[in-house]
């Protein structure tokens, strides 16, 4: 939990929806350690050390209070100059969408830039990204399962106007599938 706040339920998932959303970072850029949220309790856990020789390309993490095909809430890379710590929120700007699936579930990943990060201030859609950037994300993706006997399978790269749509389609999905079950609890 971040303070009493769990990071899934109780963060805002941003003011300026769904151009700029709020990322509660999992993992750092750089990194080969594999957290998640923890559902019940908010806490980062360790899910796993990546099997492969791969580091993350991006800052990864979460959108708060979004729900998506793959039973988690929605993922999204953050481009920044900078490795962010796990916990970290951050107001990122929409920039895309990659599509995949992970052992034939959609789970695909929004791209976003750190937004308080000036060297950064220029990319503004996906088709701003170099091609390297694109590349190295979608290998990332490609290949940091192959070891562990898992498929992944990425569809390709979409615009900002895609992202926001599937951004959309998640906050409506966590509105009706998960909120109501919390009032339960």
């Amino acid at each position: 939990m971040i303070g009493n706040q769990h990071p899934w339920h109780d963060v805002s998932p941003g003011e300026n929806l769904p151009q700029i959303v709020t990322a509660v970072i999992e993992i750092s850029t750089g990194s080969r350690t594999k957290y998640e949220i923890d559902k019940p309790s908010g806490l980062i856990r360790l899910d796993r050390i990546l099997l492969s020789s791969m580091y993350y390309p991006a800052n990864y993490g979460i959108i708060p209070q979004t729900y998506y095909s793959d039973g988690d809430p929605l993922d999204i890379l953050v481009l920044c100059s900078e490795s962010l710590v796990p916990l970290t929120l951050v107001n990122a700007r929409v920039i895309g969408i990659m599509e995949m699936t992970d052992e034939d579930k959609r789970d695909h990943k929004i791209i976003a830039v750190a937004e308080n990060d000036s060297s950064l201030s220029h990319i503004n859609d996906i088709e701003n990204l170099p091609a390297y950037t694109i590349n190295e994300i979608q290998n990332f993706f490609e290949e940091y399962k192959k070891l562990e006997g898992k498929a992944v399978q990425v569809f390709g790269f979409k615009n900002k106007k895609e992202a926001f749509a599937c951004i959309e389609e998640s906050l409506s999905m966590y509105m009706n599938e998960i909120k109501p079950k919390m009032k339960n609890i």
